[in-house]
């Protein structure tokens, strides 16, 4: 599908300084703010979801990796739209759609209507949040402005986080875990209706819409990730999990196939030649999955084994975010003085030693004792990791390369976190299943006539032998997070190579990676 390529029209006018821009700049903030807290605001309802919908431990997983897996796969893709249609109406209408998908999500009666809403949720994130970066370029003056302009939005998706799992934990201890779907609606309206009065349509420009690459990652993506999850729960010789698996691999020949064909790919595989950058993003894979990890696993340990309300357990995951932010001005001022490379391996080791940490949690743990210390290391590390990646993905980029190196990395976060669950559910089905078998003799001599009625009804273990098991799955799933952080480590430490000059380019460089990550290249990006 190829846009008209007649002249772009005409440029649009320059924004109005003021009340105006102050409220362009609030619209398009709570743009990002809705999309970035809705991980975190289902993460903290997600043990409510699976009583309600009945989802395995294993499936739950998916209402968290179908958001991600189609935010990550249609990011770039989302940038594109904006670029060739209008950033303000492809803008809206990503807004509407999330705002469809939450209704939809919050209405679902069945698992898989849930997950079919999460999966339109990510599709309404993804055009929605690169269009709302890019909106800022062409709604502030460059300089001071659209640097305050960025800080802002900086600030909302760095924090977006922490609200989440406030607003997380309010919505579903005062009414339901529904309305953590539901409040997006009136925020969603509320932005979609100011849009067209206090922000200008900007420029459009000709060019590809590359749906095939970004439909066959997407899906060989999703196939990959069943696969593991099927797995974990049929094993690995099920031929529904083989036939994932094999598909998976054609899916994703044939996107490498067509990016490589391709004037204008979704994903420009040249800027994965460049050592640094290869390596860059092999660490974000490695470190989302690890990421994605903890805090689907932990939140299940602290509300189901605990005993933590969702609101108790919000506040539980607040100092994580707090420390991230600690841990990213530290590298932020040092950084230019010692290089980024100390602190991506510094950072790793740190989140493995957290990750390591975690596996010692067991039914006696509690928060204080077994589970705050090792999240503060944790998020310390990953603080350290997120100024230092961001800015060797872009150091020594060409300007129209710059938004495809940041966006890449923003999808490979994403994509990385939903693998890389769906890996740990694997490990945390396995360990499950194996400490289960451990535990029915011992649960077969103590139990009473009614519980061994109960189990052989229903086949599963109750009460404290329920939760010896899920603490053993959740721990061994910590080990393999841990190896996720270790691999990054590694990473950094044979494969990121900061020369001399590369120090002084981000010691001068003046260009904000966050400016960067709204555009997109055209033709002429794509080297001989």
């Amino acid at each position: 599908m190829t846009a008209d390529r007649s002249s772009p029209s005409k440029p649009a006018e320059s924004p109005e300084r003021g009340h105006g821009s102050g409220i362009a700049l609030l619209v398009i903030a709570s743009c990002q703010l809705m999309v970035v807290l809705d991980i975190t605001i289902v993460n903290i309802a997600l043990p409510h979801i699976q009583t309600s919908l009945g989802f395995s431990t294993e499936n739950l997983s998916w209402v968290v990796s179908a958001y991600t897996l189609t935010f990550g796969g249609l990011l770039l893709l989302g940038g594109r739209l904006g670029d060739i249609l209008g950033r303000r109406r492809v803008f809206m209408f990503g807004v509407l759609l999330f705002v469809f998908a939450s209704l939809l999500g919050g209405l679902s009666q069945e698992s898989w209507q849930l997950l079919a809403a999460r999966s339109l949720q990510g599709v309404g994130g993804a055009i929605a949040s690169p269009t709302a970066l890019a909106l800022i370029t062409t709604t502030f003056r460059e300089g001071p402005e659209r640097n305050r302009a960025f800080g802002v939005f900086a600030a909302v998706s760095a924090g977006g986080s922490a609200i989440g799992l406030l607003a997380g934990g309010l919505l579903v201890e005062w009414l339901d875990w529904r309305w953590v779907l539901y409040v997006n609606i009136p925020i969603g309206l509320l932005i979609a209706l100011a849009t067209p009065r206090y922000i200008r349509e900007s420029e459009r420009h000709p060019g590809h819409f590359d749906i095939l690459g970004a439909l066959t990652s997407t899906v060989g993506m999703v196939l990959l990730v069943y696969g593991f999850i099927r797995a974990s729960e049929d094993g690995w010789s099920d031929t529904l999990t083989i036939a994932s698996f094999v598909a998976a691999v054609v899916l994703l020949g044939v996107f490498l196939t067509i990016e490589s064909r391709s004037k204008q790919p979704i994903t420009p595989l040249w800027m994965f030649r460049d050592r640094n950058r290869a390596g860059v993003y092999g660490m974000m894979l490695s470190l989302a999955a690890a990421m994605f990890g903890m805090f689907f696993f932990l939140t299940l340990f602290v509300q189901n084994i605990l005993g933590f309300s969702p609101l108790r357990a919000g506040l539980a995951f607040l100092p994580v975010s707090a420390i991230i932010a600690i841990g990213a001005g530290i590298a932020s001022q040092l950084l230019p003085k010692w290089g980024p490379k100390p602190f991506m391996v510094v950072g790793a080791l740190l989140a493995a030693l957290g990750l390591g940490w975690l596996t010692m949690t067991d039914v006696e743990s509690t928060y204080a004792g077994s589970i705050l210390g090792p999240m503060l290391v944790f998020g310390l590390g990953m603080g350290m990791q997120f100024v230092s990646l961001t800015l060797m993905a872009v150091s020594g980029v060409a300007p129209h390369e710059a938004g495809a190196a940041s966006g890449v990395l923003n999808a490979t976060q994403q994509v990385g976190g939903s693998l890389g669950l769906s890996v740990l559910v694997t490990v945390f089905g396995t360990a499950s299943r194996n400490e289960a078998t451990d535990q029915v003799p011992q649960f077969m001599a103590e139990a009473s006539p009614a519980q061994l009625a109960e189990f052989r009804r229903t086949g599963e273990l109750p009460g404290t032998w329920a939760d010896q098991v899920l603490a053993s799955g959740i721990s061994s799933s910590f080990i393999a997070a841990a190896v996720f952080a270790i691999v990054a480590a590694l990473i950094a430490l044979f494969v990121i190579q900061v020369r001399p000059a590369d120090l002084e380019r981000l010691q001068g460089n003046g260009a904000n990676p966050l400016a960067a990550a709204g555009d997109v290249p055209d033709e002429s990006a794509r080297p001989d």
